[in-house]
C-alpha cells in the first residue's frame, strides 16, 4: 500500500497537469466580462485623449532677464546708451505629452510641463486630425494646464470623485508613451495621499501600478466607469522608464484648479499666514500631549489673516471645520483649495486648553489674477493692487501707479517680437487708459488683425508710445 501511493503522489502532478485535456472546462466568463469592460472603456475615452506637440526657442540668452536696458527693445526705441549682448538665433526644441479634452467646445486638461514656454502647441487628435491650440491659463504649484482647440460637439471625459476611490480599485491609463498615441494600460490604485515627493507645490498624489512611461504626462487616469479620477504626471525610475510606480493629481483637486482657470485664466489660494511643522513624538511629550496630533504654530506672519484672528506662535492646531488633522501637507493642501474670503473654523490647543478661532482667509500673496493671455498681442497682465511693493519698486513702478502691470510675454508674440517685456507698465491701448483687467478685456475685443495697435508703456521712470500689428 505504502509503494502504491508513492508512486500515486510521483504521478498526481502529471495527472492533474492533464485533467483540463479530458474533456473538463474552464470557467472563462468573468476574464471575458472583465477583458470587455476594458475594451468598452478605451472605446469611449481614446477619442477625448490627444496628443501634445509643444515647440518653444531655445534662444541661448545670455543677458540679464531683468536688466532691460541690456535689451534691443530699449536701445533702440527708449535710446539706452548702453550697449546689449546680441541674442544668438533661436532653436526650435519640442517636447511631448498627452491630454484630454474636459469639453465639447475643445478645453484640454494637461500638465503644465508639458506646455510650459510654448510658442507653438499642437494637438493631435486619437483619428489623426491636427489644431493649433492656445494657452487659456495654468497653475505651476499643481502642475496642471487648460489648453483650447477651435471645434464642436468634441468626445471629453467627465471627473470622478478621487475621495471615494479604495486601494485595489482597476485603474486605466491612457496616454502617449513614446510619442506612440492611444496607448492603454491597467493596473491598481496601490496607495493614496503620497506626499513630499519634492514633484509640485501641492502634493497629494495618487500612487498606480498601471504603466505610466514618458508621454503619458497629461493624460488621464479612469476608474471602470470611464470616469477621469487622476492625471497622469510622473514616475519613479532608475532608467527612465516604468518600473511599476506612477503618480497622479487626483480628480477633485484637478477639478477645483480647472474651473477657477477656466473662469479666471488663473487661481487664486485661501491664505492663512503662519509657519507650520509636524509635531513627533518627542516634541508631543514637550507640549504634554497623550499623542502626536495636528501641526505646531512655528511663526506668525505679521499683519496676516492668522494673527488678526489671534492665532499664535506655540499654538497647536488640531482640527479644522471639524476635519482631524493628519499630516501638515494635508492640511496645506485643504487650505489652498479654499476660496479667498472663506471661514476657516480651527479648534487649537494652548497652554493645555482647546480653543476655537475663526480665521477669514486672504489671498495668497504670491497668486496674483492674470487675465487670460490674448493670442493677438501676446501678455498676460496683472493689476498694481495684486503686485507685491517690493516688486514694484524692483520694476520702477509706485503702489498708486495707474495702469496695469506685464506679467509675463508669449514668446514669438508681436509684443515679444518689438521687445515687450515683464515687469512694464501699460498705461493705454489705441489711446484708451486700461486701470483695471475689465478695462483692458473690453478694449482688446476690439482689436482686428492686420491693424497696428499702439500701446503707452511706461518703465524705469520713461514712458514711451510703440506700435505693434497683429497677425504678423
Amino acid at each position: 500500500m505504502k509503494k502504491f501511493l508513492k508512486h500515486y503522489l510521483l504521478f498526481l502532478p502529471f495527472i492533474l497537469f492533464q485533467l483540463p485535456f479530458q474533456g473538463l472546462t474552464v470557467d472563462t466568463t468573468y476574464l471575458e466580462q472583465t477583458s470587455k469592460a476594458f475594451t468598452e472603456i478605451s472605446k469611449k475615452a481614446m477619442p477625448a485623449v490627444v496628443f501634445i506637440k509643444a515647440q518653444y526657442d531655445d534662444s541661448q540668452e545670455t543677458d540679464n532677464t531683468f536688466d532691460y536696458f541690456n535689451d534691443e527693445f530699449f536701445k533702440h526705441f527708449f535710446g539706452n546708451p548702453r550697449k546689449g549682448f546680441k541674442n544668438q538665433p533661436p532653436i526650435p526644441q519640442v517636447s511631448q505629452g498627452s491630454g484630454f479634452l474636459i469639453s465639447s467646445n475643445g478645453n484640454i486638461l494637461t500638465n503644465n510641463h508639458v506646455i510650459k514656454d510654448a510658442t507653438k502647441i499642437a494637438v493631435i487628435m486619437n483619428d489623426g486630425k491636427e489644431f493649433e491650440a492656445k494657452l487659456i491659463g495654468a497653475d505651476p504649484r499643481t502642475d496642471l494646464a487648460i489648453i483650447k482647440i477651435d471645434g464642436k460637439n468634441l468626445p471629453f471625459l467627465t471627473f470622478g470623485n478621487s475621495e471615494k476611490l479604495e486601494i485595489g480599485e482597476w485603474m486605466i491609463a491612457i496616454g502617449n508613451p513614446f510619442a506612440l498615441q492611444s496607448s492603454l494600460t491597467v493596473g491598481v490604485l496601490s496607495a493614496k495621499n503620497r506626499q513630499n515627493l519634492r514633484i509640485t507645490d501641492y502634493e497629494d498624489f495618487l500612487q498606480t501600478d498601471a504603466a505610466i512611461n514618458p508621454g503619458n504626462s497629461g493624460g488621464p487616469l479612469l476608474n471602470i466607469k470611464s470616469e477621469v479620477i487622476g492625471i497622469n504626471t510622473a514616475i519613479v525610475s532608475q532608467s527612465g522608464g516604468y518600473m511599476g510606480i506612477g503618480f497622479a493629481i487626483p480628480s477633485n483637486i484637478a477639478k477645483h484648479i480647472v474651473d477657477q482657470i477656466i473662469d479666471n485664466g488663473s487661481v487664486k489660494r485661501g491664505y492663512l499666514g503662519v509657519f507650520l511643522q509636524e509635531i513627533d513624538k518627542e516634541m508631543a511629550e514637550a507640549f504634554k500631549l497623550e499623542k502626536s496630533e495636528g501641526v505646531l504654530v512655528s511663526d506668525v506672519i505679521k499683519d496676516s489673516p492668522a494673527e488678526k484672528s489671534g492665532l499664535k506662535q506655540g499654538d497647536i492646531i488640531v482640527e479644522y471645520n471639524g476635519v482631524p488633522i493628519k499630516t501638515l501637507c494635508t492640511f496645506r493642501n485643504d487650505i489652498s483649495l479654499l476660496e479667498p474670503g472663506a471661514t476657516l473654523a480651527l479648534k487649537v490647543l494652548r497652554d493645555g486648553k482647546k480653543e476655537n478661532i475663526k480665521v477669514l482667509l486672504g489671498t495668497y500673496p504670491d497668486e496674483v489674477q492674470i487675465v487670460k493671455q490674448t493670442n493677438q498681442i501676446g501678455i498676460d497682465v496683472s493689476e498694481v493692487k495684486d503686485i507685491s511693493q517690493d516688486i514694484l519698486s524692483k520694476w520702477g513702478h509706485s503702489s498708486n501707479s495707474e495702469g496695469l502691470i506685464i506679467t509675463s510675454v508669449k514668446r514669438g508674440s508681436p509684443a515679444d517680437k518689438v521687445g515687450i517685456k515683464p515687469g512694464m507698465l501699460l498705461i493705454q491701448v489705441n489711446q484708451k487708459k486700461v486701470k483695471s483687467l475689465k478695462d483692458f478685456q473690453e478694449v482688446t475685443k476690439s482689436l482686428e488683425k492686420k491693424q497696428p495697435v499702439l500701446l503707452l508703456l511706461r518703465f524705469q521712470n520713461m514712458t514711451r508710445f510703440v506700435t505693434i500689428k497683429l497677425g504678423s
